[in-house]
């Protein structure tokens, strides 16, 4: 992959995946970072063309240090463990009297205590919410982070932007009134923090594609027009290579491990005619199933939260007029995934088992459900 940081020089707005008017919805929300879709469409705004894009990211960077998402499966500084795990581990174990719906994945514990956990609240350290990359690479190496690698330096919040609320009105001609249809709605913009960027890779075709548009330069990115600096990051490449490298080596090792999801994991299947989300991919299915003729799958616990909303457009290849496409709800990065044994996601093959195009396999292409691979330990306490 070749790096590329997009510096932004105004606020960025990327609406959420709600539908808005003004003047039926008065409000327009943001979310960030943005997502796969509103990078590639500013690359395509770049290139002038439909080059098929490969992406990975997008990520914040910051004072070129890749960051990524915080692993969810934390409690403070403390990781969780599912049940089933621990019962294995310690026959004696308080959660051996545990009942729980097996049609599900396993309830998580947390395997210590918090050393936080009896300070007053005005107290308790702010935890970072996105790691950089020597760090994640210390998770991937089953290394402990020491408690302050889990808090916010001085000067640094937990989300390195701020959100700044616009109103917008529109005046009747000649008056000083605001029109009573379309004439008031309010925006919320994204700032980034001083010294912060997005990152993203790309193949080494849209690598060349980019460096014959005379780079760097500015791009439109994400609504109303607002631009960023897109440029070339070198220094990004091995960092990354190197979280890559690693994952790869404990994807090849057999055993429990950890798949850690660090960009929207879209997992979508339909049935019956209906396109249904979770938060985990169907094909791996429960270590525990209860269910009669059904082969257990290698899936144990999900620690994730609230899905991301994301909204699409479909385009028409023949005269390049698009239509809003279904919402689709991914599962936030940082989700993390617990697994008896690894096991690759249908969405990485490019074609299907009968030699066909694997249509799945877009959602990848524009950067969505990158995992990396974690060593499963039970005994990752962290140190004070």
């Amino acid at each position: 992959m070749y790096w590329y940081t997009f510096t932004p020089l105004d606020i960025l707005l990327f609406r959420d995946a709600k539908p808005f008017t003004p003047g039926e919805r008065a409000w327009a929300g943001s979310v960030f970072p943005p997502n796969g879709h509103a990078i590639a469409g500013s690359l395509r705004g770049l290139l002038q063309s439909r080059h098929d894009l490969t992406l990975c990211g997008p990520f914040l960077c910051h004072n070129l240090t890749l960051h990524l998402p915080r692993p969810l499966n934390y409690i403070g500084t403390q990781p969780l463990a599912p049940v089933p795990w621990l019962q294995q581990q310690e026959p004696e174990h308080p959660s051996q009297q545990m009942l729980w719906d097996q049609r599900r994945p396993a309830p998580l514990l947390a395997t210590g205590k918090d050393p936080e956990d009896k300070t007053e609240k005005a107290d308790k350290p702010e935890y970072r919410q996105y790691l950089p990359w020597d760090q994640v690479k210390r998770l991937l190496e089953e290394q402990t982070l020491p408690q302050q690698d889990w808090i916010c330096p001085v000067g640094q919040k937990p989300k390195p932007w701020t959100v700044e609320t616009r109103p917008h009105n529109a005046i009747l001609s000649g008056t000083r009134q605001v029109k009573d249809s379309d004439g008031y709605f309010v925006e919320n913009g994204i700032r980034l923090d001083e010294g912060w960027s997005l990152a993203i890779g790309v193949d080494r075709n849209t690598h060349q594609a980019l460096q014959d548009a005379d780079i760097p330069t500015t791009v439109r990115l994400g609504g109303e027009g607002h631009q960023a600096l897109l440029k070339r990051a070198e220094s990004l490449d091995p960092q990354w290579q190197a979280l890559q490298s690693q994952s790869q080596r404990n994807f090849a090792q057999s055993g429990p491990a950890l798949a850690y999801l660090v960009t929207p994991g879209v997992f979508e299947r339909k049935r019956n005619g209906v396109a249904t989300c979770q938060a985990w991919p169907w094909e791996w299915k429960l270590a525990h199933t209860s269910q009669p003729n059904q082969t257990p799958g290698p899936l144990v616990s999900v620690a994730t939260e609230r899905p991301v909303p994301i909204s699409c457009r479909i385009q028409d290849r023949n005269d390049g007029s698009s239509i809003p496409a279904p919402q689709v709800f991914a599962a936030p990065p940082g989700s993390v995934y617990y697994l008896n044994h690894p096991q690759p996601l249908f969405q990485d093959q490019p074609q299907t088992a009968q030699g066909l195009p694997n249509k799945t396999h877009n959602w990848r292409r524009l950067g969505y459900s990158e995992l990396f691979w974690l060593p499963a330990t039970l005994s990752n306490t962290q140190e004070s």
